[in-house]
């Protein structure tokens, strides 16, 4: 059995809606970017969906806010973590 691919982690997207948004990307190479979503998407909780419409009329205006919040304050956490790794090395 396979799953369809259409299935995946909302968070994924608002993790990337994030980087852009800060200009992340801009601003690490990519390696640097594969790690930090890592390291985010493993601190927050998962949220499957098939369509992205669902979320847009389905999703409480407080439950997105309270996630974007999610996403912002975990990749504040991961960029310390990352930055205190490199000052290590």
């Amino acid at each position: 059995m396979q799953l369809n691919d259409d299935i995946h982690n909302y968070y994924e997207k608002l993790v990337l809606e994030y980087i852009i948004a800060n200009r992340l990307d801009k601003r690490f190479p990519t390696e640097f970017l594969s790690d930090l979503c890592c390291i985010v998407l493993n601190q927050l909780p998962s949220k499957y969906i098939r369509h992205e419409v669902d979320m847009a009329f389905y999703l409480p205006v407080a439950e997105r806010y309270e996630m974007e919040m999610n996403v912002r304050e975990s990749i504040g956490r991961a960029l310390e973590f990352m930055d205190s790794r490199e000052q290590r090395e």
